[in-house]
Order: C-alpha cells, then structure tokens, then sequence
C-alpha cells in the first residue's frame, strides 16, 4: 500500500513540473520556469523516497533525499528574490 502511495506522489510532483513547464514554454514568464524547476527536484526527491523505502531498504539514502529537497526549495526562492528584482 505504501508503495503505491510513493508512486502517486512520484506522479503528481511529475505531472506538476510538466503543466509547469508547458506554461513557461507559453508564456514565458521566468517564476514558472523557477516552480517547474523545483517541482522537478521534488520528482527526483519522491523517486529516492520511493527508492529507499521500496526498493534498497538496507540503503540509507536520506542525506541524498535532503540534499535534493534543499537544492529544490532552493531554485524557488531564488527565483522568487531574482523575479522579485
């Protein structure tokens, strides 16, 4: 059950960068590209929470998982303070 709950969230983060990313491609407004870009690290996030809890259970890939979080969440409040300007 846990599983499935991983690949929805897999899906949904991924779904979210796309419509995001198809939007900037339309619009061109530069937020969107900074929001698709953190949906995008969020995707890579939920792949290695799927990955550590399903897959390799023995591996503990927690400090990637931060490490993807953090770089993601980072991309958007750059581009927030660099749109903002």
């Amino acid at each position: 059950m846990s599983a499935a709950l991983y690949l929805l969230s897999i899906l949904t983060t991924l779904a979210c960068s796309v419509l995001l990313l198809r939007a900037w491609f339309r619009v061109r407004n530069g937020l969107l590209l900074w929001s698709a870009l953190c949906f995008a690290g969020l995707t890579l996030d939920s792949v290695l929470v799927f990955a550590d809890m399903v897959l390799f259970p023995a591996v503990d890939l927690f400090t990637w998982r931060l490490l993807s979080v953090a770089l993601s969440i980072s991309l958007l409040i750059f581009g927030l303070v660099w749109e903002r300007q």
